[in-house]
């Protein structure tokens, strides 16, 4: 019968190895060494017994067996095969191993697997775009506790008129309900990152706001492409006006509508503004809210930004 190795040795095993390998700084790979803020992780996500758990970049897998001991799976999605094959080396031979299921690839071309939580310490260069993946996912997670760079998680929870309010900002707290949970500074990492972080917590919006994202995401672009200026004068540039012209051509086309010859789209954007109270605001004073509104009116006029 072979050898149960207990969670002790598993432990001590991993310690020796980790410092044999070579982490490759350039694709994000920074361990997260210090054990209470593994755990303070694996708290904060309320995990059940239950949960099937998505972790991205499980790099030796400190993070991991520590969400193996909680849940009824962990699935770990890991670019790097030396990674993969410390991991799997980890839980070898445990209760735990039948609980891991490994992913091998990029995950930002990868379809995401059913989950119910997502947790992980995230290569920071692929945070935006995995941030969205995972807020457009479904069927809805419950929540995720993500280890981001310091700055991106202050501009994923600024408000509107922070200094570090953006277009992110917007984005994220349309779809979710954001929270930062600490700091935690480069040294508990190995090797140290150049940069400070954050552990955010989100959780989506369920149901989501009944809108068009893409659409969303185009009004929002043109309001923060310089986000002091006013509403007016981003409004005024041919670029724009040219784009939500087209747009609105074939919005009259597929509903039958006439156009007359002489409508002027200048004339038509400026009306809206003026008429809604927008045409003096500026994007880094306005909350969802206020952009929910600005995209209605617009819509109800036949404007579309996508």
């Amino acid at each position: 019968m072979p050898k149960i190795r207990s969670r002790k040795a598993i432990s001590k095993t991993n310690e020796s190895q980790t410092h044999a390998i070579r982490f490759n700084t350039g694709v994000g790979q920074h361990v997260l060494k210090n054990p209470l803020i593994v755990t303070s992780m694996v708290d904060k996500a309320a995990l059940r017994q239950t949960d099937v758990c998505l972790e991205i970049g499980p790099g030796t897998g400190n993070m991991t067996v520590k969400l193996l001991e909680k849940v009824k799976k962990v699935i770990a999605c890991e670019v790097d095969p030396r990674m993969v094959a410390e991991l799997q080396k980890r839980v070898q031979g445990t209760p735990l191993c039948s609980k891991l299921q490994v992913v091998v690839g990029d995950v930002l071309k990868t379809d995401l697997p059913f989950f119910d939580v997502c947790v992980a310490n995230l290569p920071y260069q692929i945070s935006s775009p995995f941030v969205f993946k995972l807020l457009l996912h479904r069927p809805f997670f419950r929540c995720a506790v993500l280890m981001f760079q310091r700055e991106f998680a202050e501009r994923l929870v600024a408000k509107a008129g922070d200094k570090l309010y953006c277009r992110l900002s917007v984005n994220t707290q349309l779809l979710a309900r954001v929270d930062m949970l600490m700091k935690v500074g480069k040294n508990n990492f190995r090797p140290p990152p150049k940069v400070e972080s954050s552990v955010v917590r989100i959780e989506p919006r369920n149901p989501p706001p009944p809108i068009n994202f893409q659409e969303w995401d185009g009004l929002v672009r043109i309001c923060f492409t310089r986000k002091n200026k006013t509403l007016g004068a981003s409004f005024k540039q041919s670029k724009v006006l040219g784009m939500l012209e087209r747009n609105l051509k074939i919005h009259c086309s597929l509903n039958n509508i006439s156009l007359s010859d002489d409508f002027n789209i200048k004339q038509i954007v400026n009306d809206i503004l003026d008429k809604s109270g927008f045409e003096k605001k500026r994007a880094r004073t306005m909350d969802t809210d206020d952009f929910l509104k600005l995209l209605h009116t617009f819509n109800d006029q036949g404007l579309h930004f996508a």
